[in-house]
């Protein structure tokens, strides 16, 4: 027999969890280059809302316009951030 435990966040949940997150100004390596992973998710991101990416973006520019394009995205759009 396998049990299967699921959390279920809840609102408050997530902003306990966005409360944990440091400010992409605030990180010491924000000011390099972004990494594989952000850009692979930026362009599928930026294909979804038919826009393009800038490819010298710094990582915390990155993970702000990850942020700002997922609010966007149809396809996450009945997700919750």
């Amino acid at each position: 027999m396998v049990l299967l435990f699921v959390r279920v966040m809840d609102k408050q949940d997530d902003n306990q969890q966005s409360g944990l997150q440091k400010n992409p100004d605030d990180w010491k390596t924000g000011d390099e280059p972004m990494t594989a992973s952000q850009r692979s998710y930026l362009e599928t991101l930026a294909q979804d809302n038919g826009e393009t990416v800038d490819e010298n973006l710094t990582k915390a520019e990155a993970s702000k316009l990850i942020d700002e394009l997922r609010g966007r995205s149809p396809r996450l759009s009945g997700e919750q951030n």
